[in-house]
């Protein structure tokens, strides 16, 4: 995979676990942990480029039922 991001996202209460647990499951994630703070989930992800990593975290990750918000941070090599 050429192109990663961590996805940090945004839970209804209570629902952070099972958003984890729904997200570590789709193709494309690497990892899905809960935390917290201001973000409930912290998602590690990747595709083989700008616009499959896109449509991953619309089509896929952004349907995950229990989720208010996404935030995606790609991973740039400096």
């Amino acid at each position: 995979m050429s192109v990663q991001a961590y996805i940090l996202v945004q839970t209804a209460v209570g629902k952070a676990a099972e958003v984890a647990t729904a997200i570590a499951a789709i193709e494309g994630v690497g990892e899905a942990v809960d935390v917290t703070g201001p973000y409930d989930v912290i998602v590690r992800a990747g595709a083989a480029n700008v616009d499959d990593l896109g449509a991953l975290v619309i089509s896929k990750v952004q349907a995950v039922p229990g989720i208010t918000r996404t935030l995606t941070c790609p991973i740039v090599t400096l």
